[in-house]
């Protein structure tokens, strides 16, 4: 997806409001508040994939870890190889990996 269509006046006042969040309550109540619970858990499931992916691990043992399918496992690892480097820059500030769904 190209970065100019996705940069509307919409999005951009979602980027700004996602910036104010102070903690993770905050977050949470406006994750609620913005997508479906599947639509979080399948953010989750896809983070904590990409920060197996950067870890090295092998795609069969991403699937069992997170139950990801090997389509999502693939669509992650292109971004994470030719991305935006969104998850790469977040990964490597959490400092750690991102937890594997179900911890």
């Amino acid at each position: 997806m190209s970065s100019d269509r996705l940069r509307t006046p919409e999005v951009e006042a979602l980027l700004r409001a996602l910036l104010t969040l102070e903690n993770e309550e905050e977050a949470y109540s406006l994750l609620q508040d913005l997508c479906t619970i599947r639509e979080i858990k399948d953010m989750g499931q896809r983070l904590a994939v990409a920060s197996m992916l950067a870890a090295g691990e092998h795609y069969t043992d991403i699937q069992e870890a997170t139950g990801a399918s090997t389509t999502t496992i693939s669509r992650v690892s292109r971004s994470l190889n030719y991305g935006a480097d969104g998850y790469r820059r977040v990964i490597d500030r959490m400092g750690e990996s991102a937890p594997k769904e179900g911890e």
